[in-house]
């Protein structure tokens, strides 16, 4: 067999000569191209020191070991002590090293969607790289939601696979799929390793790609072979990212963070737009409001960046966010857009989205400036270190001094006071809002939250508080169903010891359901709290709002027997043996939270409500302000005739 002249295959669309190698068949030939690697080692991290030899590991520095070996031995050197990993032939090599690793814990996760969902639950909640191994095939495919998911909301995730050996690339071997290729699209960057000795530097340059600039996903794929074959490892191996590197945004130009501050002073309504690229900066952003007194709104992915009980958070603003924080949009003069991406369910039509405002759009990633929404002013950097730079300007000038938003500050309170999150009860009913409401005072806002997607997950980004950045974890960009239950076991791992709560839909839960397993073999703190209506509660707002209530498909439960619960978690739980307990009336509510907190270990609460339930305020797909929808009536009708709809 030939072997390739090059190191590993890095697929960024650059091209260079091609190794003397019969490349795959189903490599496109626009693809087929390596970069030749050139030597960075003034921007390559110093790799941490060698673990420590066992009995297990009896190589010494300049002995030989499996590839398989190497990988573990440069997870460790990347900092990494927990993965999540499922075994399968073409990554049992692998699985064996990890066997032998004196620093790393495998969680073993009953699917691979569970396991990658998990990585990104543990990065969210820690700012950390997350890592998931899968094997070929079927394996590596089940990995792809939960890229797809991280690519959108900016994760930092390192997604390892097995691959047939390289002789049977491209030949339809046994659970042979071209996952790079399946995945090239989804990720920030992925690799084929098809030498054992680019391991070293392809792991410390994943790492570095997955957490420097806008984070986000990146794939490595190791051929068995070269998972088997001996090689003495080179840790000094500089990284080979020239053009990425050189493409990182720069600190933020003074004489822009001063223009920024001017219109500041000349604004009379000036709002913060904040999402998820601020989760770094919580401290700088407060600093930032405290000195200003500019009033805060966030993006879902933005909760808990600024504390949504400061008297100035005007909490989540968009589809489903608050009528005054839609309103201070809508009515600004000046709009500080900090790590957003003027997405879709903020903005709806565009054109109406902020209409009054000057804009200032502060991001890492040059793609997202004027893509959706043009700014007046753009800065492209960190934003961090942006607004440590506007804080520093602040405290040393007395410009700030003569901020005067009073009136603006009355204007807002007294939207709030008029327009309040609410919600009716209807005698023992138990309305979802109110079992979140217990959840928040019983754990004082100090919960991480983890939630799968739809009506539970706005009603969670609603009336939970969120007082730090990393609290909340969502699927944002993707809306992948089945992400709450993993992620918050990601999350447990994270943070040992800290309670985590997955407020779930019985849709979301049932779709990783078997991940009870994980949470009771490991005993982690992990409480799932179902909010049951027996249906895809969202969908079903939607048809009842622009479909005349029609049903297509939305009923989870049993036709044969609607009046039973279907299916039966609480027995399902116990099957794991996981505690579990259903309740079905209002004044039992409290007692059942405060008993599933206090419980040690997993848990689970299946609190059953009613699916008539909507999600409000409401500002349908594609409306503005003007259209929002904040009570139960007929108004949604008309919508069925609107241009978004056609």
């Amino acid at each position: 067999m030939a072997t390739a002249t090059s190191t590993a295959v890095a697929f960024s669309g650059a091209t260079a000569a091609l190794p003397k190698r019969t490349l795959p068949r189903h490599l496109p030939a626009s693809r087929r191209a390596i970069t030749a690697p050139i030597r960075c080692s003034a921007v390559s991290p110093s790799p941490s020191a060698a673990p420590p030899a066992t009995a297990l590991r009896p190589w010494g520095p300049s002995e030989p070991r499996k590839g398989a070996d190497i990988l573990v031995e440069a997870l460790e050197r990347c900092g990494i002590s927990d993965v999540f990993a499922y075994p399968g032939g073409a990554s049992m090599e692998i699985h064996q090293a990890l066997t032998r690793s004196p620093l790393i814990t495998n969680h073993l996760f009953r699917h691979e969607q569970g396991e990658a969902f998990a990585a990104s639950g543990y990065a969210r909640a820690s700012g950390r790289v997350g890592v998931c191994v899968a094997t070929s095939g079927p394996g590596a495919t089940n990995l792809v939601s939960a890229l797809a998911d991280a690519l959108l909301d900016s994760i930092p995730m390192v997604a390892i696979t097995g691959q047939v050996p390289r002789r049977m690339i491209g030949t339809d071997a046994f659970q042979e799929t071209p996952i790079v290729e399946v995945t090239r699209s989804i990720t920030k960057h992925n690799y084929l390793v098809l030498d054992v000795e680019d391991i070293p530097r392809v792991i410390q340059e994943a790492f570095f790609l997955a957490s420097s600039g806008r984070p986000g996903p990146v794939l490595v794929d190791i051929p068995k072979d070269i998972q088997q074959q001996m090689a003495v490892p080179v840790w000094d191996a500089p990284m080979s990212l020239p053009g990425y590197i050189a493409r990182l945004p720069k600190p933020p130009a003074t004489e822009l963070l001063e223009q920024v501050l001017r219109l500041v002073g000349e604004a009379r309504r000036p709002i913060l737009y904040v999402g998820g690229g601020c989760s770094a900066s919580g401290e700088e952003l407060r600093r930032f409001v405290d000195i200003t007194g500019i009033p805060v709104t966030t993006t879902l992915m933005g909760l808990g960046n600024f504390p949504s009980d400061d008297p100035l958070s005007l909490r989540m603003l968009g589809m489903h966010g608050t009528v005054y924080a839609n309103y201070a949009v809508d009515k600004a003069d000046l709009l500080l857009a900090f790590g957003v991406r003027f997405d879709d369910r903020v903005t709806g039509k565009i054109e109406a989205f902020a209409s009054r405002s000057k804009i200032v759009h502060i991001d890492i990633d040059p793609a997202e400036i004027g893509k959706n929404k043009q700014p007046h002013v753009s800065i492209c950097a960190d934003v961090k270190l942006a607004l440590q730079g506007l804080n520093a300007l602040l405290n040393g000038s007395k410009a700030h001094k003569g901020f005067d938003f009073g009136s603006w500050h009355e204007e807002l309170e007294q939207q709030k006071r008029e327009f309040p999150l609410g919600y009716k009860t209807f005698g023992e009913a138990i309305p979802p809002q109110y079992a979140i409401q217990v959840l928040d005072e019983l754990t004082k806002g100090e919960a991480i939250i983890a939630t799968g997607v739809g009506q539970h997950q706005m009603w969670a980004a609603q009336y939970y508080t969120y007082k730090r950045p990393r609290q909340w974890l969502s699927s944002a960009g993707l809306g992948a169903m089945g992400f709450g239950l993993p992620a918050a076991a990601g999350a447990a791992v994270a943070n040992p010891g800290v309670t985590v709560v997955d407020i779930d839909g019985d849709g979301s839960f049932l779709m990783n359901i078997q991940e009870l397993a994980l949470i009771r073999i490991e005993n982690l703190p992990v409480k799932v709290m179902i909010l049951n209506n027996q249906h895809l509660g969202m969908v079903v707002q939607w048809e009842d709002r622009f479909y005349k209530a029609n049903r297509a498909h939305t009923y989870l439960g049993n036709p044969e027997n609607e009046s039973e619960i279907y299916p039966d978690f609480v027995t399902i739980a116990k099957g794991f043996n996981v505690p579990a307990v259903r309740v079905t009336k209002k004044s039992e509510v409290r007692a059942a939270i405060k008993k599933m907190l206090e419980t040690p270990g997993p848990y689970l609460l299946d609190i059953i409500v009613p699916h008539q339930e909507h999600v409000l305020p409401m500002i349908p797909s594609g409306g503005a302000f003007k259209d929002i929808i904040m009570e139960d009536n007929d108004e949604a009708e008309e919508w069925l005739n609107h241009e978004a709809f056609k």
